[in-house]
């Protein structure tokens, strides 16, 4: 069976229809391309064709590329394989134009057939770079639908034309979002920005009418026309030059040098607005093959789209029967319990909210109502479907209500008695089968679950904040924790829409584990004289979201005080954090606690805005005459994180690199352009790694001690994900 299809009727429309075999969504291959020329070929050579309509037999149009298919390219090109990526590229391209042509003469332009396409839901990725090679673009008035290209997120770019043809339709300026920012727009929006043509109930009807209407001059595209100015200028046009300049600057301010995607997409556009259209083509697969041919590429792929997928589908999901969430209970209504309230009625689970205060209760309840209002003057969310998610909220303080719930979220103070109390109380409520999990981000799960009568029943489920924004949750395995509670907790975080990561018991789990001492490293540096100016924007140009002395102020000084006396209180003598607690003390004791006092290691607005780094900052820390190299202070940065991912798997508290990268990734924003921490040691090999953390250990001590995995992984020439490792240090 072909992945595209061809009929024609008495009328002389042609109709491909793209449905690929047990695919829930059409995704493209290179069997795929095949099969669409063999019918774009067959329609334009039958002279009874009048007219060609794409559509899908599905739902939706497509999902975008089979990112196999990148690899079956490189794989498949032997010793040379960006020879067979820009080969592949322009082979792709060569049907397009076919496409895009259609039969017409090249010197008169008449005489083509007129190609429309018909979107009947979501089209992404390359399932919109063919439609953007059509004469006309038909969508079905489905507002669920996207359409987009979505390719920068990870870490590649429209590279099968969608690019060069956006741009040159759109102009630079006005598809910048589209394609730099790989925005998503529903059928109505697209046609309001220009990406589409028409929006109409019956899609196929009007697109068969108007290919059996459609004259000469319809089906010529702008750049194909004798004198066609690209909207808002060409680099060399006044207009055109200042939004290149301005492009620019965009583009490094907001990847600061560290996300090689961003930055070929704009040289394609630029290069390719200097010269006719289908050189414009041959640009952009070369700069397309250039990012390929980027090992960050591959490992944002591999990290945000195979893995990310493969964790959400159940990779490491027990063989234990379906586990799906009827009813939660949520205790504690503080902001993490009314975040896990929201994210749970909004996927269509009943939820009771439970919290000492019936106030306290209900505003927890509110915040779900306030997120709703906020989607409604978005126009994300209508009154009605605000009214079914808070429906399903039962705020109270009445422990029984709890009754018939088959999983309970505690979420309640940080403490263990506390906590204890909560699992004693609930549990002699809820039914036998119900899963028990407490939401901690720092108290071990076997400790926690000693207050329980069926630990085999008892995990930790560790959201991040807010809640309703990160895409991560980290479930914790305690000792005795059996395989139904942690399918349980797997099944759902799917329901929820969120990616799950699963991780053995250990002190701060995996990502506090590693976000810790990326914290504590920037505090140490501020202590030793490093410009906190160095520190900060040497972390935001290996691609971090934020520097570590934002981050602390974001997350909070007073936080951070009460995690180091806990720590210190467990470790006793073997504690190694003193210096950085001198800081963080003086800190707290001072009253800057972070955004929330509006002062901290930054100085911040009566609205809480940011405004720069504390002016006493020098004074209290005065500068070093000497200041370290900014590649050392990355290398600090980065290797107080990666290391302890290595320690993390090494003793067993993580069991699959993947969710080790993902987890690094969606948790903490850990340079995505690296693919996580284990992706990034295979870029810059485990030899130099090992190197560069001796010499660090050396200098700094023994926090940078070099691993024995690691180690061993140097002295074998081995790599996490086992291809050769390539260095690009």
């Amino acid at each position: 069976m072909t992945d595209f299809t061809l009929s024609k009727d008495a009328d002389g429309v042609a109709t491909i229809t793209w449905d690929v075999a047990g695919k829930s969504m059409n995704v493209l291959s290179l069997e795929g391309w095949e099969h669409l020329e063999t019918c774009i070929d067959d329609a334009l050579a039958d002279d009874a064709v009048k007219g060609i309509v794409i559509t899908s037999g599905k739902d939706s149009f497509a999902g975008g590329m089979d990112l196999n298919v990148i690899a079956r390219m490189k794989a498949e090109a032997g010793d040379d394989p960006a020879r067979g990526l820009f080969d592949g590229l322009m082979r792709s391209h060569a049907i397009l134009r076919k496409l895009e042509r259609a039969g017409m003469d090249p010197k008169t332009l008449k005489g083509g057939k007129p190609v429309a396409c018909v979107l009947p839901g979501t089209a992404l990725g390359i399932g919109f770079e063919i439609p953007l090679a059509c004469h006309r673009i038909f969508a079905a008035d489905n507002p669920k639908a996207k359409i987009g290209l979505p390719e920068i997120m990870v870490g590649i770019f429209p590279g099968m034309g969608g690019t060069t043809r956006l741009a040159r339709k759109l102009g630079a300026m006005a598809a910048s979002p589209f394609l730099l920012e790989g925005k998503l727009s529903d059928p109505k929006k697209a046609k309001a920005a220009g990406l589409i043509d028409e929006v109409t109930d019956d899609p196929m009807a009007a697109a068969r009418e108007w290919v059996l209407q459609a004259k000469d001059s319809d089906i010529v595209k702008p750049w194909d026309a004798k004198g066609y100015k690209m909207p808002g200028g060409a680099p060399y046009h006044p207009a055109g030059f200042m939004t290149f300049v301005g492009a620019s600057a965009m583009v490094n301010g907001k990847t600061q040098g560290a996300f090689p995607a961003a930055k070929a997409l704009l040289s394609a556009v630029y290069e390719g607005a200097l010269v006719p259209f289908d050189t414009a083509l041959k640009i952009e697969a070369r700069w397309f093959t250039h990012v390929l041919m980027n090992p960050s590429s591959e490992a944002m792929i591999r990290s945000l789209f195979i893995n990310k997928e493969a964790l959400e589908k159940g990779a490491n999901r027990p063989d234990a029967p379906d586990q799906k969430v009827r009813k939660v209970g949520v205790l504690g209504a503080g902001m993490m319990g009314a975040g896990i309230a929201y994210v749970s009625a909004n996927a269509g689970i009943e939820v009771v909210l439970v919290d000492r205060e019936q106030a306290a209760a209900e505003k927890g309840k509110d915040y779900s109502a306030e997120l709703l209002d906020k989607g409604i003057a978005r126009k994300k969310v209508t009154g009605e479907k605000k009214d079914e998610v808070l429906s399903r909220i039962h705020a109270t303080t009445d422990l029984d209500a709890l009754k018939g719930c088959d999983l309970i979220v505690e979420a309640v103070f940080e403490d263990v008695g506390v906590k204890a109390e909560m699992t004693q109380k609930v549990e002699a409520v809820v039914g036998e089968e119900a899963i028990f999990a407490t939401n901690t981000s720092t108290l071990p799960i076997t400790e926690l679950a000693k207050a329980s009568a069926r630990p085999e029943q008892f995990i930790g489920i560790h959201f991040f904040s807010p809640v309703d924004k990160m895409l991560l949750v980290e479930i914790i395995k305690g000792r005795d924790t059996g395989d139904r509670a942690v399918a349980k907790a797997l099944d759902y975080v799917r329901q929820i829409r969120k990616t799950p990561i699963v991780v053995n018991d250990a002190r701060f789990f995996y990502a506090n584990r590693c976000i810790i001492p990326y914290i504590n490293e920037g505090i140490r540096m501020v202590a030793e004289g490093v410009s906190p100016a160095l520190i900060e924007n040497a972390a935001k140009q290996l691609g971090f979201p934020l520097g570590p002395l934002q981050l602390v102020d974001e997350t909070s000084i007073d936080l951070g005080v009460k995690i180091a006396k806990a720590t210190k209180a467990a470790m006793g003598d073997a504690y190694p954090d003193a210096a950085v607690d001198e800081v963080l003390f003086a800190f707290a004791d001072a009253g800057r606690l972070g955004r929330k006092a509006s002062a901290g290691f930054y100085d911040y607005d009566e609205k809480g805005k940011r405004q720069g780094l504390w002016a006493e900052l020098g004074a209290r820390y005065p500068l070093a005459e000497e200041q370290p190299d900014l590649h050392h202070v990355q290398n600090r940065l980065m290797f107080a994180q990666v290391l302890e991912a290595v320690r993390a798997l090494e003793e067993g508290v993580l069991e699959d690199i993947r969710e080790g990268d993902v987890g690094a990734i969606l948790g903490w924003g850990f340079a995505p352009w690296s693919g996580g921490p284990f992706s990034w040691l295979d870029i810059v090999g485990a030899a130099w790694a090992a190197e560069t953390t001796a010499a660090l250990a050396e200098t700094h001590g023994p926090r940078f001690a070099t691993p024995k995995l690691l180690s061993d992984m140097a002295t074998e020439g081995r790599t996490f994900y086992g291809a050769r490792s390539r260095n690009a240090a």
